[in-house]
C-alpha cells in the first residue's frame, strides 16, 4: 500500500476517534558522536503532562506518518545515516486508543485500523537506513510493537511496565507483535510475553527481563538513557558494536512452546475467551518467517474480536478499574477527611497482622495491636517485622526504612494505653456480632472523640455492630480481602448513622492504602460475599440434590474464572464459607440455603473437598463417604443455567435495595474483590451478552454500547 493510501486511510479512520487525545511525532536532527554521521530522531509526544499516557489513534498514527515521509525522503537522499524512535520523559507508548476502539460499530472499520497501525509501522522497517527504538520508559501494546519494527532496540534500566496486554483485554497483539516477537527471540519467549504475561493478570516487565529476554540489544541507565543510546547507536552505524542475535528455533520447539500456550490458556480461560487462541494461531503460522501473511493475520484477527463481546468487556473491566475506582460513586467530599497520625488494630491474629502491615507500609504512622493476651500481641507484632524483613532480603526497602518501619509498630495489651491517641481504630476479631459490640465499647471508652470506628467484617451489620455506642456516626465498615497486600478491593460501608466527616475520612485512608474503595450500603454481606455465597449455594445445592460434584465444578469452566468454586470454598475456608451461608440465610432464606453436606464437611474438619496426593484436585474419599445426595442429576449446562440465574437474580435485588449505586459497581467488586475475569466484565456484560440478564430480570443490566457494540 502506498504512502498516499496510508495517509487517505488514517483521515477516513480519524472520523470513528471524535475524542483522540492525538500524539505528535517531532522530528529533529542531530549529529551523532564519533563523527557517524547526521541522524533523524523522531520523538512521540502527546502534550500532556508525564503521568499521562501516549497512545495511538488515527490522527497519531498519520502524524508519525507524516513523520516518516520526511524521514523517508532524507534517507533515500543520503542526508541522514538512521532514524531513531522514542517518547517523551518516562513514556514511549502504550498502545492503541481503547477510547476509540469501543466506539466502532462495524467489521470494516475494525479492520481499518489493524490496518492503518500495521502501514504506518511497517515503514520503520523499510527505511533505507538503519531505525532504532528506543524504549525509554512504560511501553504497552502498540508501543511495543512499532518498535519491534525497528532494526534495533534500546531499553532505560528504569522502564517501569513492559508488555503486550491485548490478551488480558481480549484483543491480540495486532500490529506486529505476534508475527514479529516469536521471529525475534524465539516462539517460547514469544508466548510468554504474548500469552502467559498477559493472563497472569497483565504481569508487566522490567527494562533488565526486557533486555534478557533479547528484546532489545542493549540497555542503559535511566538518568542519560538517550545520550548512551545515541553513543551506542553511533558504534552500531560505524560498525563498531555488531548486534548479535540468538538463530531460532523453527522446529520442535515451536510447536511445544505453542502448546505450552494452548495449556496456559486452557488453564486460565478454559476456552471461555478467544483472543488467547487468536494470538497462538498466528504465532504458530509465525513459524514459516512470512511476516505479511501474519500480518494479514493480525488485521482479521483484531477486527473479528473488535466486534467481539470480549474486547469489550475488557475495555470495560480496563475503564473500571482505571477510572470509576479513582472516582467512587457517593463517596463524600474529601476535603471533610480527618488527618490520621496513627491506627490502632484490634486483635493480632493473621488477619489483624496483615492490615497492621498494610497501614504502617502505606501511611508510615505509628500501628499499634492489642489482643487478650502477650503471646498473641507478641506473635502479631513478630508478623509485621517478620514481613518487613523479607522486604529487605528483597531489595524492596533499605536498611533504614526497615529500622524505620520497625519502630512505628508496637502491641499493648491495654486499648487504654493504646488508643488514646490513634484517629483511626479498626477491629477484625472474630465474626459474630456480640463480640464485635464488645470490642467496640471498650474502644469508645478510651478512644479521642475523633477516632474513627472501621470494622473488617465480612458480612455482619455495621448499623447493628454501631447501635450500642454513644456516637454511632463514627462507625464505618472497612471490608479488606484476602490476601490483603494483592486484593485490591476494599467495600466501604456506610451504616445507617454513620456521618460524612467518618465516611470522608474511610476514603482518604483508603486512598493511601491504595486501595479500590466502593461505596456500599449497609446490608448482608454486602458485595461480592452475597454474591459469591449466592453463587456458591446454588453449586451446593445441585450436589446436594444429586449432581456429581465433578459435573458440577465442570458446569463453570466456560467462565474462565480464576478458580473452580470448590477450590475458592477450600481458599476461603469451609466454616467462613458456612457462616456467610448461615448469615444470609437468616436474612433470606427463601434464596440462602445451608448446605448439610458443606455443614458435615465443617463438622468433620475438612478444610476442602479435595485431596492433592497426584498432584492435581481428586475428591477427598472421606469427603465423598460424608455426603448425602439426592438422586436429581442436572447436566452441565443445566447447572449453568441455573447459577447464572441466581446471580443475576441477586444482582437485580441488589442493585433494587440500593446496596451499590450502579451494575457497574457490581462488576468493579468482582474483578477487584474476587478476581473475576476482565473477558467476563466482572459479571453483567456476560449476563446481558448470554441473554440470563433478560431471561431472569426482563432487561439488560447496562446500556447499548456500554461493555457492547454501540446501537
Amino acid at each position: 500500500m502506498s504512502t498516499t493510501t496510508t495517509a487517505e486511510l488514517l483521515k477516513g479512520a480519524a472520523e470513528l476517534f471524535p475524542d483522540e487525545v492525538v500524539t505528535s511525532a517531532h522530528v529533529r536532527h542531530l549529529d551523532l558522536p564519533y563523527g557517524a554521521g547526521k541522524f533523524a530522531l523522531i520523538t512521540l509526544d502527546n502534550g500532556f503532562d508525564h503521568t499521562k499516557p501516549t497512545t495511538f489513534g488515527p490522527g497519531s498514527l498519520a502524524n508519525l506518518n507524516a513523520a516518516l515521509d520526511q524521514v523517508e525522503k532524507e534517507a533515500a537522499d543520503g542526508d541522514i545515516v538512521g532514524v531513531g524512535l522514542t517518547g517523551k520523559p518516562f513514556i514511549f507508548a502504550v498502545g492503541a486508543d481503547l477510547k476509540g476502539v469501543e466506539l466502532l460499530k462495524n467489521h470494516e472499520d475494525a479492520l481499518a485500523i489493524g490496518k492503518g497501525g500495521h502501514e504506518v509501522f511497517k515503514r520503520l522497517s523499510k527505511l533505507a537506513v538503519p531505525t532504532f527504538a528506543y524504549y525509554n520508559g512504560a511501553a504497552m501494546g502498540g508501543g511495543v510493537e512499532a518498535g519491534l519494527h525497528c532494526s534495533y532496540r534500546t531499553v532505560s534500566k528504569a522502564l517501569p511496565a513492559f508488555s503486550l496486554p491485548e490478551v488480558f483485554l481480549g484483543l491480540v497483539p495486532g500490529w506486529g507483535g505476534c508475527a514479529l516477537l516469536p521471529n525475534l527471540i524465539g516462539a517460547d519467549k514469544a508466548v510468554s510475553v504474548i500469552i502467559e504475561n498477559s493472563l497472569n493478570q497483565n504481569k508487566q516487565l522490567k527494562g533488565k527481563q526486557v533486555f534478557d529476554l533479547g528484546i532489545a540489544d542493549a540497555i542503559f541507565e535511566g538518568a542519560d538513557f538517550l545520550e548512551q543510546s545515541l553513543i551506542w547507536t553511533a558504534n552500531v552505524l560505524k560498525g563498531d558494536v555488531t548486534v548479535e542475535r540468538p538463530e531460532i528455533d523453527r522446529g520442535e520447539a515451536w510447536d511445544q512452546a505453542v502448546a505450552k500456550g494452548r495449556f496456559i490458556a486452557d488453564g486460565k480461560v478454559h476456552g471461555a475467551a478467544p483472543a488467547a487462541y487468536r494470538a497462538l494461531d498466528i504465532i504458530a503460522a509465525a513459524k514459516s518467517g512470512d511476516l505479511q501473511a501474519g500480518f494479514d493475520a493480525e488485521e482479521q484477527a483484531l477486527a473479528d474480536l473488535i466486534m467481539g463481546g470480549e474486547l469489550r468487556a475488557g475495555i470495560y473491566s480496563f475503564n473500571l478499574v482505571q477510572k470509576r475506582a479513582k472516582r467512587p460513586a457517593g463517596a463524600p467530599d474529601k476535603k471533610l477527611a480527618r488527618p490520621v497520625s496513627k491506627v490502632g488494630v484490634v486483635g493480632a491474629g493473621l488477619m489483624a497482622s496483615q492490615l497492621a502491615l498494610l497501614f504502617l507500609r502505606r501511611l508510615e504512622v505509628p500501628v499499634v495491636l492489642t489482643d487478650i493476651d502477650q503471646a498473641r500481641v507478641d506473635k502479631g507484632v513478630g508478623y509485621v517485622h517478620a514481613e518487613i524483613d523479607k522486604l529487605l532480603g528483597k531489595g524492596r526497602i533499605n536498611q533504614d526504612k526497615a529500622n524505620r518501619l520497625k519502630a512505628l509498630v508496637s502491641g499493648v495489651l491495654d486499648k487504654a494505653e493504646g488508643f488514646s491517641d490513634a484517629d483511626f481504630i479498626i477491629e477484625a476479631v472474630f465474626e459474630e456480632i456480640g463480640v464485635k459490640q464488645q470490642v467496640f465499647a471498650e474502644v469508645e471508652a478510651v478512644a479521642p472523640a475523633h477516632a474513627i470506628l472501621a470494622t473488617n467484617t465480612s458480612s455482619l451489620s455495621v448499623t447493628e455492630m454501631a447501635s450500642k455506642l454513644k456516637h454511632p456516626e463514627r462507625v464505618v465498615g472497612f471490608h479488606f480481602f484476602n490476601p490483603v497486600a494483592i486484593l485490591p478491593l476494599l467495600e466501604i460501608v456506610r451504616g445507617e448513622q454513620t456521618d460524612d466527616a467518618s465516611l470522608a475520612t474511610a476514603f482518604g485512608v483508603a486512598k493511601t492504602l491504595k486501595k479500590t474503595a466502593v461505596l456500599v450500603k449497609d446490608a448482608p454481606a454486602f458485595v461480592v460475599n452475597r454474591i459469591l455465597t449466592r453463587f456458591m449455594g446454588e453449586i451446593q445445592n445441585v450436589i446436594d440434590e444429586g449432581t456429581p460434584v465433578e459435573t458440577a465444578e465442570k458446569a463453570i469452566e466456560p467462565l474462565g474464572l480464576p478458580m473452580s468454586p470448590l477450590v475458592l470454598l477450600e481458599l476461603v475456608g469451609p466454616a467462613i464459607g458456612l457462616h456467610v451461608s448461615e448469615t444470609l440465610n437468616r436474612s433470606f432464606p427463601d434464596r440462602f440455603t445451608v448446605s448439610p453436606n458443606l455443614k458435615a464437611v465443617v463438622e468433620a474438619g475438612k478444610r476442602g473437598f479435595y485431596v492433592y496426593d497426584s498432584g492435581k484436585p481428586e475428591l477427598d474419599p472421606e469427603v465423598a463417604a460424608l455426603l448425602k445426595q439426592g438422586d436429581s442429576v442436572l447436566t452441565e449446562e443445566q447447572v449453568r443455567d441455573r447459577v447464572l440465574d441466581a446471580v443475576a437474580q441477586e444482582i437485580g435485588l441488589m442493585l433494587d435495595e440500593g446496596v451499590v449505586a450502579e451494575a457497574q459497581d457490581v462488576d468493579l467488586c468482582l474483578i477487584t474483590g474476587a478476581g473475576w475475569p476482565f473477558h467476563l466484565g466482572g459479571i453483567t456484560p456476560y449476563l446481558d451478552r448470554a441473554g440470563v440478564s433478560e431471561r431472569v430480570r426482563g432487561t439488560k443490566f447496562l446500556a447499548p454500547g456500554i461493555a457492547s457494540v454501540p446501537a
